[in-house]
């Protein structure tokens, strides 16, 4: 197979890649099967930009295999006609829309990578009435789960008539006989109203399981298709279980549905919760704004979440507008001296009276070094608190400095991941449910459902373990900060 990209003026060839359905700008892809061309026509415009936070442009120069498992040819008409426009696996997403790469591609020097679009198939691998589905939920709790679980049930059972829906309970546990858990039964009228309510309905839990013994149960329960709802530990989780069952020759769709508060899974451009998680945190950080300036000299320090990524800290403070610093784990900053963070404060205090900071729970760890390092269940290592540091060296600085500070600390980080789902993300995760049902049904396994460029696509889990998402200190999100704050580098030798 070849390629060719075909624009106002013609034909360049490129080198051998998937076929790319995809029309952007007057620029079409077209494919060729047994050197006998076929035009491609588009399937949805795209036009988010390609870049900030989303992953480091470099990626694209290393090899990324984009092909997503299947478990065979799908074979069986789908029971969804008449209400979906179908997809076709060669429709493809292109990973980079800039100008720049379309001509660094008609020049031949690489080639397009792309995600398989997501959608319904025309056919599907199971038989809806005789197909069996599990759905798990893993890991922190996260506005939008309960959502994706309802959402989930709601298309097997109307679009594809699966009746046999099942809840696994509390995580991976639910896999491993030893720990006696009940699987769960789901229909249409036991999950009508869990959107309205925080949390999983099924539970959760940390850590990992032995991949044997979930293969186990599931060849055991005779589950055709699962479904995993989590975050990083859960992908490696699912792609473990999926690769396991093939190797066995169990034919078993595993499909991941990714969930993070922090929004840092790799290559994917919003995780659900995100934004509800963005709104509960701005709503605080306004909280923050009244106590600072309701007393001489306030303080108001916010700790939200961000383990690795400052994405919520430096969202909330572009939505409230009232942060004067944002302390995120991407941005390096001194606490002592004259050009850091302690001084800017005083300085910020002298001026204007009050000071709102805004940090991420991942922000500034350098400090901790001396301590030992601490794991949880899932093997992730655990922050040391950032917030209660800050408050006891602020107090300090302004006490040593002559300066009476009110400081108000606030850590909402449980309350913002317990909450349900606001308008937009409740949204969100209907389309991750509905995208998720028709990835299983067509037996896709060993991949999640993401969205790039606006646009639901499947993508290999193993492409998401390849790093993590975070902020370009150098792209627009974190210049965006940094005028808002009026912040400055806070670094001595900067």
């Amino acid at each position: 197979m070849a390629y060719s990209i075909q624009g106002r003026s013609g034909k360049a060839p490129l080198p051998a890649a998937r076929i790319i359905r995809y029309v952007h700008r007057g620029y079409s892809v077209v494919g060729y099967r047994n050197d006998r061309p076929s035009r491609i026509s588009s399937r949805l415009p795209i036009t988010q930009a390609y870049a900030e936070g989303y992953v480091n442009s470099s990626i694209i120069e290393e090899h990324v295999d984009t092909a997503v498992r299947s478990l065979g040819k799908p074979g069986i008409e789908s029971p969804v006609h008449g209400t979906a426009i179908f997809v076709d696996d060669s429709e493809r997403v292109v990973i980079d829309t800039s100008l720049s790469f379309y001509n660094r591609c008609a020049k031949g020097e690489t080639v397009p990578l792309s995600f398989e679009l997501a959608g319904p198939r025309r056919k599907i691998f199971f038989d809806p009435s005789k197909t069996k589905c599990g759905i798990v939920t893993c890991g922190g709790l996260c506005p939008g789960i309960n959502d994706v679980i309802r959402g989930i049930v709601l298309e097997l059972h109307y679009a594809y008539h699966v009746e046999n829906i099942y809840g696994i309970p509390f995580g991976l546990q639910g896999f491993i006989p030893a720990y006696r858990h009940s699987l769960v039964e789901l229909a249409p009228a036991s999950v009508e109203q869990i959107h309205e309510l925080g949390g999983t309905v099924l539970g959760s839990s940390r850590g990992s399981q032995d991949v044997g013994e979930m293969v186990d149960a599931i060849e055991r329960l005779n589950m055709n298709i699962v479904f995993f709802i989590g975050g990083d530990g859960t992908l490696k989780a699912a792609s473990a279980v999926a690769r396991e069952a093939l190797a066995r020759g169990f034919r078993c769709s595993v499909i991941a549905v990714p969930k993070t508060i922090d929004n840092d899974i790799f290559f994917v451009s919003k995780t659900f919760g995100f934004d509800t998680a963005v709104e509960e945190a701005r709503k605080v950080i306004k909280c923050a704004h009244v106590e600072a300036k309701g007393a001489p000299y306030g303080i108001g320090l916010v700790k939200v979440m961000g383990r690795d990524s400052g994405f919520i800290a430096a969202n909330a403070a572009l939505a409230s507008r009232d942060a004067n610093f944002v302390l995120v784990p991407e941005e390096d900053f001194d606490l002592d001296g004259p050009k850091g963070f302690l001084s800017i404060l005083e300085a910020r205090l002298r001026a204007r009276g009050h000071a709102v900071i805004v940090v991420a729970e991942g922000a500034g760890q350098r400090f901790f070094e001396d301590l030992p390092e601490e794991k949880d269940a899932s093997g992730n290592v655990r922050k040391h608190d950032i917030g209660t540091f800050l408050r006891e060296r602020i107090e300090h600085h302004c006490k040593s400095h002559g300066i009476a500070i009110n400081l108000k600390y606030l850590d909402p980080s449980y309350v913002i991941r317990s909450v349900s789902a606001n308008a937009s993300d409740s949204i969100f995760c209907g389309f991750l449910a509905q995208m998720a049902v028709h990835a299983g049904m067509s037996g896709k396994t060993d991949m999640l459902i993401g969205l790039w460029n606006n646009v639901y696509v499947h993508i290999p889990n193993e492409i998401c373990m390849k790093g993590r998402k975070k902020i370009d200190t150098n792209g627009p999100l974190w210049m965006s900060v940094r005028e808002s704050t009026g912040q400055p580098a806070m670094k001595n030798d900067g």
